[in-house]
């Protein structure tokens, strides 16, 4: 429909006559383009659909398969399973990059994520080990992919589902040709010759104030992240702190000096000091329960964070990329100085060849104009859908709370088991009762050191 033979160009005599050739061939390519579909514009931004819904569109998993060997082959695979298309695939890393590529080049004005990095950065590797960082790039990915099979538009698209369910041997040139079978998302779009039609007014300021609150918003969530990282760290390190503190106990248990005539009458220190070595599988236990806490706030805060902060990135990246404003306007600029040696030509010679590069430069503004509208209508799309994501708050604050709340009683009832045992190791100094403390209720102190 944007081909310059579909329409017939008068012959200009004036700035005027070709102001209003522009917009008759304006309205020419706009009813030669799919017809409109009849949607509401609620339903076209995205605005009816829930987060609830936008999270069960997939649930893709990333696993590591275990690393082939041989001498010179060393690369890392995953196992990509999608609930949606019920496929599982073998890909690497190489495989997300080709993808990614074409995803931008196929919704150049939409949110894609970006990907973490193939290889560790310089003065990383003393800070992070390799086996670190392969897992954060899995976890990485997997929000990558998570992001994008979610996406109200890029989840429709073949390349996606092709890149979930394809088993043959190359899939990056399948992702390829699935490409070049379809351009980018302007040129397939039904309605983008009437995208001006369903941007709301002044589209501009609406995402420029929008713009500076998501930013703040990304701003603000990451000092969120590094709270909830460095909770995850505290509680992992309290499990190494558990666990050694119930080795000492079991060395101490374990010590084989013998006890003076004088410790032997003074107290039972020979007894105690056995005792003691049997307390270290409750220790063990505990730091097993720290341990499991640690990961549940790695495993449901910190990467529900992570992937509500890889999707603001996305928005920034977005709304940071070169628009075609800038393009319409280079076209403008080269379309008046056409029009201006038209005007004055200096050689009657090359007035022909000068209306038919008019034709070529009119061509080039309306289609840069019409790109214009639509990425400001994407734009708009995407912006109402970060907002949609900004309800995954309440459920990181749930996932807070509930991974708090178990882990606290987790703890508790290996604490509430200990508890007795040492009730009746100091029973003969303090005199605490050797019950178990009923649930619900507060387990009397034990008293290690006489009133």
């Amino acid at each position: 429909a944007r081909r310059s033979s579909e329409f017939t160009l008068p012959s200009p005599k004036s700035k005027a006559g070709h102001e209003g050739c522009f917009r008759t061939r304006l309205g020419e390519l706009n009813k030669h383009r799919a017809p409109r579909m009849q949607v509401s514009q609620k339903t076209l931004l995205g605005a009816s659909q829930t987060l609830t819904e936008l999270l069960n569109r997939d649930a893709v998993q990333v696993e590591l398969i275990p690393e082939k060997k041989g001498l010179f082959l060393k690369h890392v695979e995953y196992q990509i399973t999608s609930r949606r298309f019920r496929a599982s695939v073998c890909r690497r890393y190489s495989d997300f990059d080709v993808f990614h590529e074409l995803l931008l080049q196929r919704f150049p004005y939409r949110m894609v994520p970006a990907l973490p990095p193939k290889q560790m950065l310089k003065g990383v590797l003393a800070a992070v080990s390799e086996r670190e960082f392969i897992e954060g790039r899995r976890r990485a990915l997997r929000r990558f992919i998570n992001l994008v099979a979610q996406h109200p538009v890029l989840s429709e698209d073949e390349l996606l589902k092709t890149f979930l369910t394809f088993g043959g041997s190359d899939v990056q040139h399948k992702l390829r040709e699935a490409f070049r079978r379809s351009g980018d998302e302007f040129t397939t779009c039904k309605i983008a010759g009437q995208a001006k039609e369903y941007l709301p007014p002044d589209a501009q300021g609406q995402f420029a104030s929008s713009r500076e609150l998501i930013h703040n918003i990304l701003n603000l969530f990451h000092g969120l992240r590094d709270r909830a990282e460095r909770m995850a760290a505290r509680s992992k390190g309290n499990a190494t702190d558990l666990l050694m503190f119930g080795r000492e106990l079991s060395t101490v248990g374990s010590d084989a000096w013998p006890v003076p005539p004088l410790a032997l009458a003074s107290s039972n220190w020979g007894t105690l000091r056995h005792s003691l070595k049997g307390l270290s599988v409750e220790f063990a236990l505990l730091a097993d329960r720290a341990a499991q806490q640690g990961r549940r706030e790695e495993d449901d805060v910190v990467e529900k964070l992570d992937f509500f902060l890889d999707l603001l990135r996305s928005y920034k990246d977005l709304s940071e990329r070169p628009w075609h404003q800038q393009i319409l306007q280079k076209h403008t600029n080269a379309r008046k100085q056409t029009v201006n040696n038209m005007i004055q030509p200096r050689d009657p010679v090359s007035v022909e060849q000068l209306k038919s590069r008019i034709a070529q430069q009119e061509d080039a503004i309306l289609t840069a104009e019409l790109r214009c509208h639509f990425s400001l209508l994407c734009l708009h799309q995407e912006t109402q859908l970060v907002f949609k994501y900004l309800q995954m708050t309440a459920h990181i604050l749930g996932a807070l709370i509930n991974s708090q709340i178990q882990g606290h009683r987790e703890m508790s009832e290996v604490w509430n088991d200990l508890h007795p045992k040492l009730s009746c190791l100091f029973g003969s100094s303090n005199g605490t009762s050797s019950t178990r403390t009923p649930a619900g209720e507060h387990p009397t102190p034990v008293t290690l050191v006489p009133n």
